[in-house]
């Protein structure tokens, strides 16, 4: 959805969209369940909303941020996104409601000049991400034509490494087009664009999206992306199904939920499209990975700031990615340096590379640093209650050198004492 949807139907051109779509109805459209089952076992529940709340109040800040502006996401699509309640507001009953209106009373500009709707684009990209796991939405979505619901991810790291690297997963979407129609895709390097990893499920009997809610989920694991809709699987895909392209899906994603109007895809809205037009949303909840040979503890990856002495926090010194770059401490700033991915017992990461001891060393004082993640003991570090990282290879502490406090202390083992300097804060 949003900027991947331009690069998705504008390079490919209409012709490619229309044909894909055909292909796409006869392989899957007339399918019964594939399995209903769940493709691995999954663990807690690591987030959620049921967006309770007094009728009109806006949705968690705490969860979810509004993405605002008109430039079309390169879709050429119609909407201004705002962070106004009269686009995105609870229902009192339990709901969280977006709204697609028709008119521009704020006078917002869009691409195109002044624009003629607006709606609401909601994103935990700040808020929450989670790499692996069970991702589900409870939703009845709007209709017409023009009318572009979705619940899809992006992973995190777009800003760093740009789309489609980051990887993408569209749980749902739908056009107006096609009222009896929902699409789960994959966007990677080398199949984005016009060419995704892509399906469709459709309601038996003619009837429609819109009529009440459904349950659209993926079930992620390491070596597979498996598609929902009610509990039945419709698409199933691996690395296999991109041979010799990259499967950039092992990282931390976040959600999104948004409703567009308009875009090269499902076209403008018409005379028979009626507004306001709503997308409401009964749940989103997400749950831990955990695979069904028991292996691994089932924790969740989970990304944010690593706080240790005094508030500051774990840094890539100077923000860089290569090899052997010092870790160290630093007043926080909310840039990726500090954004680090903790997979319960396991490797932490940051931009792209692992939390390392040099030189695969034991040693107290061993100095900590940054490197390509390759599994080895150096980069494996175990949570405990009492909040302290413990490497279990040389059965060490993450600790500050000289139990320093200050801006660029550097990261170093050390002899397990449980003193402040040894105590950390994880997302």
């Amino acid at each position: 959805m949003a900027s991947h949807r331009a690069r998705r139907y504008t390079y490919g051109g209409v012709f490619l969209l229309i044909a894909a779509a055909v292909l796409t109805a006869l392989i899957f459209s007339g399918l019964g369940p594939i399995s209903s089952h769940a493709e691995a076992s999954v663990g807690a529940q690591t987030w959620s909303d049921e967006f309770n709340g007094p009728a009109g109040s806006a949705p968690s800040a705490v969860k979810w941020k509004a993405e605002t502006g008109g430039s079309g996401s390169g879709n050429s699509e119609l909407q201004y996104y705002t962070d106004s309640r009269n686009n995105a507001a609870l229902d009192g009953k339990g709901h969280l409601v977006i709204t697609a209106r028709k008119g521009n009373p704020s006078g917002y500009d869009c691409w195109y000049g002044p624009c003629q709707y607006t709606s609401a684009k909601l994103t935990t990209a700040h808020t929450f991400t989670q790499a692996y796991g069970r991702f589900e939405a409870r939703i009845k979505v709007p209709r017409g034509q023009g009318i572009w619901p979705a619940f899809w991810m992006l992973g995190e790291d777009i800003g760093r490494v740009g789309w489609p690297a980051n990887g993408e997963i569209d749980i749902m979407e739908n056009i107006g087009r096609e009222p009896g129609k929902v699409h789960g895709s994959l966007h990677g390097p080398g199949y984005s664009g016009s060419d995704p990893l892509t399906a469709s499920y459709r309601l038996r009997g003619g009837k429609d999206f819109a009529d009440g809610f459904h349950t659209y989920r993926v079930d992620w694991t390491p070596g597979s992306i498996t598609f929902f809709v009610d509990g039945v699987k419709y698409e199933r895909r691996t690395p296999s199904d991109v041979p010799g392209k990259p499967w950039p899906y092992d990282h931390p994603f976040y959600m999104i939920l948004n409703v567009a109007v308009g875009g090269t895809w499902p076209g403008s809205p018409d005379a028979s499209t009626r507004f306001p037009q709503q997308m409401i949303v009964d749940h989103v909840r997400v749950h831990a990975w955990k695979d069904g040979g028991g292996k691994g503890d089932g924790a969740a990856a989970r990304t944010g700031r690593i706080t240790g002495i005094g508030g500051m926090c774990v840094d890539v010194a100077g923000a860089s990615s290569a090899d052997r770059t010092p870790i160290q401490l630093h007043t926080c700033t909310g840039n990726a340096a500090q954004r680090w991915t903790v997979h319960g017992n396991g490797p932490i990461k940051a931009l792209g590379k692992c939390l390392d001891v040099s030189g695969g060393s034991t040693a107290t004082g061993a100095k900590i640093q940054l490197y390509r993640c390759n599994g080895t003991g150096a980069q494996q570090w175990k949570p405990t209650s009492e909040h302290t990282l413990v490497n279990p290879k040389s059965g060490k502490c993450l600790g500050t050198e000289d139990n320093g406090s200050t801006d660029g202390t550097r990261l170093q083992l050390s002899r397990c004492t449980g003193d402040a300097h040894q105590k950390w804060s994880l997302p």
